[in-house]
């Protein structure tokens, strides 16, 4: 979830509410039908009145020549985010046994001009006035710039499907703050209380279509939970949902004044709750630092407004420190942002931050970096967007060393230089759903290296998400949207969408709500190409290729655990030992550290000769920058396997291709402090 500002319209001043509002926006039985038919995905009995379809055509089924599935993929959406936020934020819901007029109406305080629709102006300007009748006129909305209104209705969903996407991420999400502050509400602001009632109503919605379909099972929306039933689901030609998180205090883990209010246990159980929700995939942090990492920053004033929102409900503000690398969080910058700094304590000041500091001091805190790897123990995907680059990069570290591929990126909120790391790793990476011109230029700039790991693509499009969408390109546009159109299979025919009295148009309305997705992509086919929607064409496979690696994955068997372990010297200490042995225990609360002086190195004895593919090494802060990995079957001979001379600490991993061994060292060349060297834990691995 994600959030946006719209700079064209001329707002009214801003309380502090409203601006805490908008910048915590992260992110969030049927009767027969007279049209009813007998092919298998036309539905038995659908609610009538309801929304049209505007697709005709049997969906794809099966698998390519390669026997691999096909379909776009929407990795990042919230389905009933409407039920987030207290309740009242998103108007509108997915689905209503009462059917569609129940489901599409406006929240009761917007009516009956959207005088109160606080939320409304504060994202889209103006007053906030609008029509709040949606079904049947919509003369106002779902529209593309509408951030307060429900966008996933059923039958939207359902021609997204039949346009040819498979699968579909629906992050639960929600946000204490906001609720907190927002003054319409239906229930508590706890966080976990708001994913539970969101989890139950994505099963309730699948029942509700599989009641269309004639029974349990019958419908195209399918909740899976594994990558092989999802493989199934797809080849049956149905849309495969996956259930993830994106929520600002994970089981709790808020830190105040630095203080974490969660504990491991905290973090198992809701692990352990969530896994049996059936959520596979998880951010860790939004917008705020919390107690498990720090948060990739907003720009610009938008940002001092949250920096004072993360002062409010932490006591502490964004702490900056200057980069180490080519990846850097979002500057800060030094727009002010009044109303809501005249809410600080007296005398407490917004910081100011040095232009070359672009980075959060915070990144995997040791909570953070527990529930990273309680959610490897689960086969669990990590969501990296919105964390920190320090977070993010030891994230990567970590899974490098364990061969995890389970990263991902849905909505282009990571730094674009992790890129190449994440598809190194197995990972998967999404777009937002930018407009058709800046999808396809930045599609295209990805090329070579989804071409390079051989991946396919996906976009992430955030309805409900309070983000904004693309606007119309216009009628008149050089290559607008033809309608009716094929499916990019070329099974199906696709005509404009109707829902009650109004009939939408890519070109002249946007991307205004989630059955337009088909008709964006047919945008993007007619401005990038057919290439781009190629590889979006092949999300789906390679979604699952990631999804399917997580759960197969097997943590590797340390050769260098316990074995034997000598120095060129050991640091002398009379309370502490840093003898070569620490480094090899299993321990990573103690460690060897040589004299400080360069020519140094570290031996360990496996104790018989094994195929060495992978050596892990965990710095402590006098790191080597400069150093090599050496291999021996004899002890005397040596052979350079690996090596490096812009090591910078933390945890490295040296990978090449297997050689026998039953001698491993690592010989430093050149520190990388003034100190000599040190290690927690030296890892060998065979695999």
């Amino acid at each position: 979830m994600t959030m946006t500002r719209q700079p064209h319209h001329r707002r009214r001043p801003i309380t502090v509410l409203s601006l805490l509002l908008l910048v915590m926006a992260v992110t969030l039985g049927p009767t027969p039908s007279s049209a009813a038919g007998t092919d298998w995905w036309n539905p038995v009995a659908r609610p009538a009145p309801d929304s049209q379809i505007g697709v005709t055509g049997e969906p794809f089924k099966g698998t390519n020549s390669q026997g691999e599935v096909r379909g776009f993929v929407d990795a990042h959406n919230h389905i009933m985010a409407n039920e987030a936020f207290g309740g009242r934020l998103i108007c509108g819901k997915p689905f209503s046994q009462a059917g569609v007029a129940d489901a599409l109406k406006d929240c009761p305080e917007h009516y009956p001009d959207g005088s109160l629709a606080i939320f409304d102006f504060i994202t889209n300007g103006g007053d906030g006035k609008h029509d709040p009748d949606g079904w049947p006129t919509f003369k106002d909305w779902p529209a593309y710039d509408s951030l307060t209104h429900q966008q996933n209705y059923y039958a939207w969903v359902e021609r997204a499907w039949r346009g040819g996407q498979r699968v579909l991420v629906n992050d639960l999400v929600t946000n204490g703050v906001i609720c907190s502050v927002y003054p319409f509400k239906d229930r508590s602001c706890d966080e976990m209380t708001s994913i539970r009632l969101q989890a139950k109503l994505t099963y309730d919605m699948q029942d509700y279509i599989d009641a269309m379909y004639g029974g349990t099972g019958k419908g195209w929306f399918r909740i899976v939970t594994d990558s092989e039933q999802a493989r199934s689901v797809i080849e049956q030609g149905k849309l495969a949902v996956i259930l993830g998180v994106e929520t600002s205090e994970p089981f709790g883990c808020k830190q105040i004044l630095d203080i974490a209010q969660c504990d491991k246990d905290d973090i198992d159980a809701g692990l352990d709750e969530l896994y049996d929700l059936g959520v596979r995939s998880m951010f860790l942090c939004h917008k705020f630092d919390n107690a498990l990492c720090g948060v990739r920053y907003d720009e610009g004033g938008l940002g001092t407004a949250i920096n004072v929102g993360q002062f409010l409900s932490t006591g502490t503000f964004w702490q900056t420190e200057k980069c180490t690398g080519p990846q850097h969080d979002n500057p800060i910058g030094g727009a002010a942002a009044p109303s809501a700094e005249e809410e600080l304590p007296a005398g407490v000041e917004v910081p100011s931050y040095d232009d070359d500091a672009q980075c959060n001091k915070r990144g995997l805190t040791e909570l953070g970096e527990y529930a990273v790897r309680g959610m490897m123990q689960r086969k669990m995907m990590l969501e990296i967007d919105h964390m920190s680059v320090k977070a993010t990069g030891r994230v990567l570290d970590i899974f490098e060393s364990e061969s995890y591929p389970g990263v991902l990126s849905s909505h282009s909120w990571m730094d674009l230089n992790w890129t190449e790391r994440v598809y190194g790793l197995g990972g998967f990476i999404a777009q937002y759903m930018h407009g058709s011109e800046g999808f396809s230029a930045e599609a295209d700039r990805t090329k070579a290296l989804r071409e390079k790991y051989d991946v396919g693509y996906g976009y992430g499009t955030d309805m409900n998400g309070v983000g904004g969408w693309p606007a119309p390109r216009g009628a008149d546009a050089s290559n607008p949207v033809t309608y009716p159109f094929r499916s990019t299979d070329g099974g199906s025919v696709i005509d404009k969408q109707t829902t009650g009295s109004r009939t939408w148009n890519l070109n002249t309305d946007g991307a205004s709500h989630y059955g337009l997705v088909p008709d964006w992509i047919e945008d993007i086919r007619k401005v990038g190409g057919q290439d781009v929607v190629d590889d979006l064409f092949r999300g789906a496979e390679s979604y699952l290729d990631t999804w399917g690696a997580s759960e197969g994955h097997k943590a590797g068997v340390n050769l260098a655990k316990g074995a034997s372990a000598s120095a060129s010297s050991s640091e002398s200490n009379p309370f502490t030992s840093y003898a070569p042995g620490r480094a090899v225990d299993g321990n990573t609360d103690t460690r060897w550290a040589s004299d400080w002086s360069d020519d140094q190195w570290l031996r360990v004895d496996l104790g018989s000769t094994s195929t060495v593919k992978r050596v892990t090494l965990e710095w402590e802060r006098a790191y080597g920058k400069s150093y090599r990995v050496e291999v021996s079957t004899d002890g005397t001979t040596w052979q350079n396997v690996w090596s490096t001379t812009a090591g910078d600490g933390g945890l490295d991993t040296a990978r090449f291709n297997g050689v026998p061994a039953r001698y491993v060292r690592i010989h430093g060349l050149d520190r990388g402090t003034d100190w000599g060297y040190s290690l927690y834990e030296v890892g060998v691995y065979s695999s």
